[in-house]
């Protein structure tokens, strides 16, 4: 749900904050409880943080599931503002001048299809970028973060300590890193029987 400025600027009756469940993509929800609203829900995300809005005559067992409601269509939300290449290559382009002086000139960015080991590769010698289709979907710091570490290889070869003192530039590098370690984690999970698909 798109950010509500009259929202933001009300002062809460009482606000809590917990953990996401994992996979939320947030590392922390905080619910506002507001007098004011009477049958309405709303959430944005508010930087790292999700702000769900609710009544504040709302029970706990009721808040519970509409956190969980309105999680799931951030999710999908956002999964639906996929970049396609060119939007790929414009983001690389803006990163690139925000954390690199504009030094790493990619001739391509583009989505691939058949990467299904690794998040992105990079061909110096080309000049392209490619990221693997598994990342669409998944929080844009994270697909910021992939771009980054293929820019970074048209400047720094291998990733040595000069690489990752590029990568110090990018704030949510190791936050980035956790999220992709935890899905890649999740992906060995077994599958317990009558869950697949689901």
């Amino acid at each position: 749900m798109p950010a509500d400025p009259l929202h933001r600027a009300r002062t809460p009756q009482r606000s809590t904050t917990s953990q996401p469940p994992s996979g939320s993509g947030a590392s922390a929800i905080e619910v506002r409880r507001s007098t004011r609203r009477r049958r309405t829900v709303s959430a944005y995300r508010e930087g790292d943080r999700t702000v769900v809005l609710i009544p504040a005559r709302m029970s706990k067992a009721e808040e519970q599931r509409w956190v969980s409601v309105m999680l799931d269509k951030l999710a999908a939300q956002e999964s639906r503002r996929v970049p396609g290449d060119t939007e790929l290559a414009e983001r690389a382009e803006r990163l690139s001048a925000q954390y690199f002086e504009g030094r790493a000139r990619p001739r391509s960015v583009r989505w691939v299809t058949n990467q299904n080991t690794r998040w992105g590769s990079c061909t110096p010698a080309e000049g392209s970028i490619r990221l693997s289709h598994r990342l669409k979907g998944m929080p844009e710091y994270v697909i910021d973060y992939v771009l980054l570490h293929e820019l970074a290889h048209l400047l720094v070869p291998g990733h040595g300590p000069d690489f990752w003192q590029l990568l110090e530039a990018y704030p949510r590098t190791e936050r980035a890193r956790g999220y992709l370690e935890g899905v890649v984690a999740a992906e060995r999970l077994p599958h317990l029987p009558g869950t697949r698909g689901q």
